[in-house]
């Protein structure tokens, strides 16, 4: 069986993105469908402890533009210190997490380097990320690379046909827009994540907050501690 897992370049992702990728034979990147024009969306916006609580953090982004783009044509707005907001908010809730010495050179270098485009640098994100975590990214594909076509259902099935895979794993939500049966006339088995979120120590709450960035687990586990999380192994 050669798995193909498919997800959009999310912003500063949580801890079920990175277990796609480790379990996945190949992993495509979205980055070729709708950006959003209104209301709060993965690519751009993630959770983290905030005043003890999980709060959302945003990275604004332009949208003065008619009509549609895709989320490889969105533009950040730079314009905002949005940057330097979250480094000091990531300083001033985590700055007493175990590992926070280790672990804000890397967001503090992240984050004084955006670029325009909002894709590129959630990519950088997740790459630089992987690269601590020790997670292979040589099987990465980005949609837009690829030569596939359709909507919903179809382009699914379309990029893991392309990607030479017979099994596709899909979220937990995913049973509420896909059409299953159309993966079984393609001869494409599903396997559904089925991620349970790990418990850990989170030092600045007084209950566990789940659905954080995998920065969370990072300040406060350490990377070594963090990919076994990703793994389930904890």
């Amino acid at each position: 069986m050669k798995i193909a897992a498919i997800h959009q370049p999310s912003f500063f992702p949580w801890l079920g993105f990175f277990n796609k990728i480790v379990r996945s034979d190949v992993f495509v990147i979205l980055d070729n469908v709708q950006f959003p024009k209104t209301g709060g969306y993965w690519a751009n916006r993630v959770k983290l402890v905030v005043g003890g609580k999980g709060e959302w953090v945003t990275m604004p982004i332009n949208r003065s533009y008619s009509g549609t783009k895709n989320i490889n044509e969105i533009e950040i707005d730079n314009s905002r210190s949005w940057n330097q907001k979250m480094l000091k908010s990531i300083s001033v809730n985590y700055g007493k997490a175990k590992y926070f010495d280790e672990m804000y050179p890397l967001a503090e270098r992240l984050l004084y380097s955006p670029g325009v485009n909002l894709a590129e640098f959630n990519l950088k994100v997740i790459h630089e990320f992987c690269r601590l975590l020790n997670i292979d990214t040589s099987h990465f594909k980005r949609g837009s690379a690829m030569n596939v076509s359709g909507t919903s259902t179809d382009l699914l099935v379309s990029i893991v046909t392309e990607t030479g895979c017979n099994a596709y794993m899909c979220g937990g939500g995913a049973s509420k827009y896909q059409d299953d049966e159309k993966f079984a006339q393609n001869n494409i088995e599903l396997i559904y994540q089925n991620f349970k979120h790990p418990i850990y120590e989170q030092f600045n709450t007084s209950e566990f907050v789940p659905g954080l960035s995998v920065l969370d687990a990072l300040m406060n586990c350490g990377a070594e501690k963090t990919y076994e999380l990703i793994k389930g192994e904890v």
